[in-house]
């Protein structure tokens, strides 16, 4: 069974205020002015996108979360968007070209032919510009899905809540939204959903999360060789390398379950 939400559901969760509630649908226009620095980008943007909208601008006047300073960064606004996507769009880099394109950290939610998406990423002051933003990072995206395990996608619904985030300023609060996306990220490789409550023990948990991806990778390609290798001792050697990544996989499970080594 696989679970999926629509994007009503989905801004209903966030629980934003009335009064946050912007709804003015953003040109493709500006996109191509800002957010798109090659020829190809300008055609996955004109291509690509059926339409975009800004949702809400979550402000200290309109959520009651103060803004943030410091040297790196100012956040007086979280920008909250969606984007419906034509079939073949190039979802990842349009994701990507949207929030190099808006100043402020942005909520995207991007829909298409397969489904609903979140992406995430902090913004900073450009070393080189003076009042120009540039991604912090890189861009945090997940497609919801929950191959039979629906709980595990109600559990992040659940946790998305406004009220539920951190409230200290507006870079808190959108950390907080980052650390409920690597935690649902986390619960499809361990099962279990929980959310961190720091930004250093978020990223620990996606770096293993991608750790683990990639071992797993790995151990599907050296099982695939060893079935049709017909030599005994490459079989013992494939077998064993098998053996030890499966070993590095289990470990970092652990981790990310919370257990200690």
């Amino acid at each position: 069974m696989t679970v999926s939400f629509d994007l009503p559901r989905l801004v209903a969760a966030l629980g934003f205020p009335e009064r946050a509630a912007v709804n003015q649908r953003i040109p493709k226009k500006m996109l191509l002015e800002t957010g798109a620095p090659t020829a190809a980008d300008k055609r996955a943007i004109t291509d690509g996108i059926d339409d975009i909208h800004w949702l809400a601008a979550l402000k200290p006047v309109t959520v009651g979360v103060p803004a943030y300073q410091d040297e790196a960064r100012d956040y007086l606004e979280i920008a909250v968007l969606s984007i419906k996507l034509r079939p073949e769009a190039k979802a990842s880099r349009i994701a990507e070209l949207v929030h190099r394109a808006i100043p402020y950290p942005t909520f995207l939610m991007v829909y298409s032919p397969v489904g609903l998406s979140i992406s995430l990423v902090h913004k900073r002051w450009a070393q080189n510009e003076a009042g120009k933003t540039v991604l912090d990072g890189a861009v945090l995206e997940t497609c919801l899905h929950s191959p039979g395990r629906p709980d595990l996608m109600q559990q992040f619904v659940d946790a998305l809540s406004l009220e539920k985030q951190p409230r200290l300023s507006l870079y808190a609060l959108y950390q907080g939204w980052m650390n409920t996306l690597i935690a649902l990220q986390t619960a499809f490789v361990t099962g279990v959903f929980a959310v961190s409550s720091s930004r250093e023990g978020a990223v620990e948990r996606h770096k293993a999360v991608q750790e683990v991806k990639k071992l797993r990778v790995e151990i599907a390609r050296l099982k695939a060789i060893a079935i049709k290798e017909k030599q005994l001792a490459q079989q013992v050697e494939l077998n064993l390398a098998i053996k030890r990544l499966a070993g590095e996989e289990t470990k970092m499970l652990g981790l990310l379950r919370g257990e200690k080594a």
